[in-house]
């Protein structure tokens, strides 16, 4: 072998290492957790707020479930991307094909660094970017009331996706430039009320995984944040919700508390779409979290609605 070629051969070892160093997933230790008890009385609060049901309550005849069935975690809702076909998972308390025997550990890394029990990354489609910005706490109180739920047997597929995006590998470099626990708004003096906003709304809420537009790579554009999107789920636009919203401009923030608890609008009209889902689990929650929601959505920089809204 030439001098050149052992050169070239060199570099590109030392690119396949740095390629898999930069890749390898980044777990956190148990030793990282906090010392907390997990209350799953709070851990109630965290479950409606981050709308777990929302995709992982089992199918009933093909569609999501409705009332008290929303707490039967048996996953199988299909969602259709340009990317290929995510397959949303059992979280039940099933030791087998749920989460019930996974560790508080384990629980932890899988939403906060989206890394499965077996260290393999999970898809950006389980909104681990968002629930990263979670009080670790929080955390561990929703594995304690997820814990508490009906055990729902039954091993969902794994996702359909084309090459490159069937290679999980390739996420954690994707990971080093999305995945952060740093606020997305810095407030220069935020009260306790904007503290629970920006909590719910950019952790467990994940508002801003459909109201946010994202970039070619598939991140969310911090410098449009809630500023609206396309549907991820077809046709229309997710609507922008910041102080410059077409739809919430006008809204006060008991107008966009009342919208939450109710799903009345201040024009009398009613919540639609993908929304319903997200207000139903809004309604859960107390009337101090809600307003604390829209005192930070009222609070944010504003976006201007683009030409298509």
């Amino acid at each position: 072998m030439s001098r050149g070629a052992r050169t070239v051969a060199a570099f590109l070892a030392a690119g396949l290492v740095a390629a898999w160093w930069l890749t390898e997933p980044r777990p956190l230790a148990e030793s990282d957790l906090p010392a907390h008890s997990p209350v799953a009385e709070a851990g109630e609060r965290i479950f409606w707020a981050a709308g777990c049901a929302s995709c992982h309550a089992s199918l009933v005849d093909g569609k999501r479930a409705k009332k008290e069935k929303k707490l039967l975690l048996g996953g199988a809702l299909e969602l259709e991307t340009p990317y290929g076909v995510f397959r949303v998972p059992n979280i039940s308390s099933h030791r087998e094909d749920g989460i019930g025997g996974w560790s508080i550990i384990q629980f932890v890394n899988a939403m906060q660094r989206g890394i499965s029990p077996d260290g393999r990354h999970y898809y950006p489609s389980f909104p681990y970017t968002s629930y990263a910005k979670m009080a670790v706490s929080d955390v561990m109180d929703l594995k304690a009331y997820l814990d508490t739920l009906p055990s729902v047997s039954g091993r969902i597929a794994d996702h359909t996706l084309a090459f490159p995006w069937n290679v999980r590998r390739g996420i954690g470099a994707w990971k080093w430039r999305y995945l952060s626990t740093e606020p997305v708004i810095e407030f220069e003096s935020p009260d306790e009320a904007l503290e629970r906003g920006r909590e719910l709304v950019e952790g467990a809420g994940h508002c801003g995984e459909c109201h946010t537009g994202r970039d070619r790579f598939g991140g969310m554009i911090a410098g449009r944040w809630l500023g609206g999107a396309p549907n991820p789920e077809g046709k229309g636009r997710i609507p922008n919700i910041t102080p410059a919203g077409k739809n919430t401009a006008d809204w006060s923030p008991g107008d966009i508390a009342y919208y939450l608890e109710s799903g009345f609008t201040p024009e009398y009209d009613t919540v639609g779409g993908s929304m319903v889902a997200v207000q139903e689990n809004m309604a859960m929650l107390s009337d101090v979290d809600r307003k604390a929601i829209a005192a930070y959505l009222k609070a944010i920089p504003a976006i201007a609605n683009e030409a298509k809204e």
